[in-house]
């Protein structure tokens, strides 16, 4: 990594999902060790996450956050006795996003029980001995007003005040209300004197940011001119048996090997960019 005060705008690459299972883990410290990834975000209810936790020991270097979840195929840390406005009638948290968000706006989400569930994940990661550098949320549930306020409470908390700020170019109702909802949580950011990459990509590509969409989409990062920038990517390898549960069509393979291609490396040098974590946004701060 290049050092800060080169003038080189400050690219975070950022893989999701540690812990979902232990390919995706072993994938995502392949890509730190062999490639560009310079951080990762955990998931602390997630089947890998027990086992594979104590390897963020031996990464040095490697940013680590808390990816917070709220919905996705698996159960809460809480009881659902706890917790009881985050989940379904099986005891699961609800599927995605696109039934989340509908209870949240109708007053039928707790923020209680989002705190709770936030604050038991938290304490599990940092737990496990991972100092949290960052905050974001699976399915960027934290875009939702109702969701940062607890997101950004938890973190003041826990003396976290670094997040991603979820962006899209896309066209339609979804690019449209993303974009909103992003400028609104700047807003809010500034006001409670946090810090996040100023550009951001990696939620239209999700799952799928092969070798030439990555380069891509590092192009367009670097064409706006921000001084910091995050690529969120999501690698994991292809003959990983316990990620058949995950319907999600992502392209895990092949994000891998594209962070850990010449090609994209070379990318990266040439669009004027310096690897680093989401602590370097914290020290160049200050």
């Amino acid at each position: 990594m290049t050092g800060a005060g080169d003038g080189r705008a400050l690219l975070v690459v950022n893989a999701d999902d540690y812990g979902l299972t232990e390919g995706v883990s072993r994938a995502i410290l392949g890509a730190h060790r062999d490639g560009v990834v310079t951080s990762t975000s955990v998931l602390a209810l997630a089947p890998g996450f027990a086992t594979s936790v104590g390897w963020l020991q031996d990464a040095p270097g490697l940013g680590t956050g808390a990816h917070l979840a709220a919905v996705g195929e698996d159960p809460p840390l809480l009881s659902a006795r706890e917790v009881p406005t985050l989940v379904d009638r099986r005891g699961r948290m609800w599927s995605s996003w696109r039934v989340f968000l509908p209870l949240a706006a109708a007053g039928r989400i707790d923020p209680d029980d989002l705190r709770r569930e936030f604050g038991a994940q938290i304490d599990a990661i940092a737990g496990a001995g991972v100092r949290i550098d960052h905050l974001d949320t699976h399915q960027n549930l934290h875009l939702w007003p109702m969701v940062s306020d607890v997101v950004l409470d938890l973190g003041e908390q826990h003396g976290v005040r670094t997040v991603r700020v979820t962006r899209s170019t896309a066209r339609g109702p979804v690019g449209v209300t993303v974009r909103r909802l992003a400028a609104r949580l700047e807003q809010q950011l500034r006001q409670r004197g946090w810090r996040w990459p100023e550009a951001s990509t990696g939620l239209d590509e999700a799952g799928c940011l092969e070798m030439g969409a990555m380069v891509g989409a590092l192009t367009r990062l670097a064409a706006t001119g921000a001084r910091s920038a995050e690529l969120a990517t999501h690698p994991g390898g292809a003959d990983d048996p316990d990620r058949e549960r995950y319907r999600w069509s992502y392209r895990w393979e092949d994000e891998l090997a594209a962070l850990r291609s010449a090609t994209v490396r070379t990318a990266i040098d040439e669009l004027g960019f310096r690897l680093g974590t989401f602590s370097d946004l914290e020290r160049e701060a200050a």
